[in-house]
């Protein structure tokens, strides 16, 4: 089990809390406390509405390259994105810059003379806007520019060729990722062709002065037809495409990542059911390469020293002998690392920077790690996009990036928890938070009235990797969650039992497509609710005895449309789409008594709360609820423009009051409609 580190930066002390606005300077109308600000009616008579501040704050990062003494780092669902420019030798940021589209930098890459650094986001939709940037390092007080727009949505990875040109790589839209070219001489983007139509996401590109590798897969949407693990050789010359995949990892789900060390090639990749491969493979004969088993699910952000390639898993760094071919996990003295999105070697030291937002000096020898603090260094914290909310027991939790931000519900002071991962969905019974923790994190656990740091309560199979809905199961004391396998398809349900530590997990308990999406409880019986990895199809829901593991009944609710959230109240059970219909299930009766289109107010991945004798939902634009007597819907908060990062949330507390966003600010609804 995972008990990490507390946050240097916020937050949660072993002797006690540090407000969120002391650490950051915010004045207390800010982030930490927004008992001065007014309520807001909106909804109609009987509602109020209550803006809290933003809900999660924090400097996050998904990716950094070093470019002599200095640390690029690249930020993390905040607006604006932005470039920062860390300093090593005196531990100062020295530069900032902005980008004008996108939410996230996943990759950087600088050209051979270190004058130029490039820069690709992750975006929300796809369209005419660019998604490549390049910044001149030698005038950090200029900003970055624009320089194109690849046709695949998010930009995954770069690599800039000796001879200057960029190769890209990514995924996100309705095709095949492609590899892509700028050329500075020309200032043109081109599309140099799919290599396989059964990828789904590419990750991997590394580029020499003839042959650029393309390292791609299925690490999202995959299942079925979806591709595997496939590594390609571009002949620049010829523009012919090879596979070069060896043999040994291509039962992985994808390439996670490639590096060029010397005249090697060195390949990782990211796993599910097995642990992860690391290959070092001859650049100008892929055929002739060793293969090494390594540690965990993930192998990235490859650097050497010396006869030594380091790299990055999920619980820390790795070290490859290249002599023995053989991989050892490095014994830490320091805090977790958490997810990692950079290594980097300078002067026999290895440079990691931690998604927990520090950067750790590690002497491989020994172990000693010494981090320096980025909010510390000059790096501003902002607003961040969120995952899920819960709340009870006197505070509200909002799951961000390697963080869950608690809020006191009377003070409004804010505490940020560090934890590995995302909590996509969580629920807060009898004062302790429970968690699905993404990825592959299972349930973590935190009781406020302790002393113990959020930790790791239960993990499961790897493979099932995202849990997107959580709740408690009262008359068997469970914790349910359903969670989707993103490598394998299909998905899982599992059981925790707070009082003895047990835990249980059915796969595919609707059937080997279907994703798990939601789930919910009544009278000791589970309900699932399943969708395909598209709109259209099927969406089944199951009731399922989480105790015996049995299937009791199942419904087709004829939508043609996946399920997005459930919920009961009463005897009914309230059913979600994606495409927004309703549906509600008499569930003595196993049948459905209602169905309507309610897209007006939800469409895409909303969710449901029972509170107050109704059924509450929001999506990205609207809060709702239903009448319990004829379920027409009506609007509580529109406009709402939430920003969430992976589907909308709503919660609720044990006075009844409502929490969730508007837009990057959590707010508090109490609403009592008339009868």
């Amino acid at each position: 089990m995972t008990n990490p580190y507390l946050s240097r930066r916020t937050l949660l002390q072993a002797g006690g809390t540090v407000g969120l606005a002391a650490a950051l300077g915010l004045s207390a109308g800010g982030a930490a406390n927004a008992s001065g600000l007014p309520a807001g009616r909106h909804g109609g008579e009987g509602t109020e509405i209550l803006d809290l501040g933003p809900a999660v704050v924090q400097f996050a990062l998904m990716s950094s390259v070093l470019v002599g003494d200095v640390l690029y780092i690249g930020s993390r669902n905040v607006d604006p994105v932005q470039i920062v420019a860390y300093h090593v030798p005196t531990g100062k940021v020295v530069g900032q810059t902005e980008l004008a589209t996108g939410h996230t930098i996943q990759t950087m890459a600088a050209d051979a003379t270190g004058r130029y650094l490039y820069a690709g986001v992750l975006q929300k939709s796809t369209g005419p806007q660019p998604n490549l940037y390049r910044w001149d390092l030698g005038s950090l007080d200029t900003p970055a520019t624009p320089v194109g727009r690849m046709g695949d949505r998010d930009v995954r990875d770069l690599s800039v060729a000796p001879d200057g040109r960029l190769y890209a790589v990514g995924g996100g839209s309705g095709t095949a990722p492609a590899l892509w070219e700028y050329d500075p001489a020309t200032s043109l983007v081109k599309n140099l062709g799919i290599p396989d139509a059964g990828a789904t996401l590419a990750r991997a590109v590394a580029a020499t002065d003839h042959t650029v590798f393309f390292g791609a897969g299925s690490t999202l949407g995959g299942g079925g037809s979806a591709g595997r693990a496939c590594l390609y050789a571009y002949d620049r010359t010829a523009a012919t495409f090879t596979p070069v995949t060896p043999e040994s990892m291509l039962a992985d789900p994808s390439i996670r990542d490639l590096a060029i060390l010397g005249d090697k090639l060195v390949v990782g990749t990211a796993a599910s059911t097995r642990e992860s491969r690391v290959a070092l493979m001859d650049l100008e004969e892929p055929a002739s390469h060793v293969v090494a088993t390594s540690i965990g699910k993930t192998a990235k952000n490859f650097a050497a020293i010396g006869e030594h390639v380091y790299f990055a898993n999920e619980a820390g760094i790795c070290d490859y002998s290249i002599a023995g071919n053989t991989i050892t996990q490095l014994a830490l003295d320091g805090p977790s690392l958490g997810e990692i999105w950079g290594v980097d070697s300078r002067d026999g030291k290895l440079l990691v920077t931690s998604g927990y937002g520090f950067i750790a000096e590690i002497d491989p020898g020994t172990g000693a790690l010494k981090a320096s603090d980025l909010g510390e260094a000059g790096a501003q914290a902002s607003a961040q996009t969120v995952m899920g909310i819960a709340a009870g027991g006197g505070f509200i939790y909002v799951g961000g990036n390697g963080v869950i931000a608690r809020r006191g519900a009377k003070t409004g002071e804010v505490t940020n928890l560090q934890a590995q991962g995302e909590a996509k969905d969580a629920v807060v019974v009898d004062g302790v938070l429970y968690t699905g923790q993404y990825s592959s994190q299972g349930i973590w656990s935190y009781d406020p009235r302790s002393s113990k740091p959020i930790h790791q309560a239960a993990d499961f199979p790897a493979a099932q990797n995202r849990p997107l809905d959580v709740c408690w199961d009262a008359e068997n004391r469970l914790v349910l969650v359903a969670a989707q396998s993103d490598t394998e398809g299909g998905g899982s349900f599992w059981t925790y039992k707070p009082r003895t530590g047990a835990k249980k997990h059915f796969i595919n308990p609707i059937d080997d497509v279907q994703l798990l999406r939601a789930v919910a409880t009544r009278n000791g019986v589970a309900f699932l609710g399943g969708g395909l990895s598209s709109l259209e199809g099927a969406g089944t829901v199951v009731a399922f005895d989480p105790v015996v593991g049995k299937e009791l009944w199942r419904i087709e609710p004829q939508m043609d449309a996946g399920l997005a959230a459930l919920a009961v109240q009463g005897r009914n059970l309230y059913g979600l789409t994606r495409k927004g219909g309703l549906f509600v299930i008499d569930v003595p009766k196993r049948s459905i008594v209602h169905r309507s289109d309610i897209s007006a107010v939800s469409r895409g991945f909303g969710a449901l709360v029972a509170n107050r004798g109704r059924i509450y939902g929001v999506s990205d634009t609207t809060v709702f609820r239903f009448d319990p007597k004829t379920f027409a819907v009506s609007t509580v908060m529109a406009d709402t423009g939430g920003a969430w990062y992976s589907g909308s949330h709503i919660a609720n507390d044990e006075s009844g009051y409502l929490y969730t966003m508007r837009g990057r600010n959590l707010v508090r609804i109490n609403d009592r409609p008339r009868r």
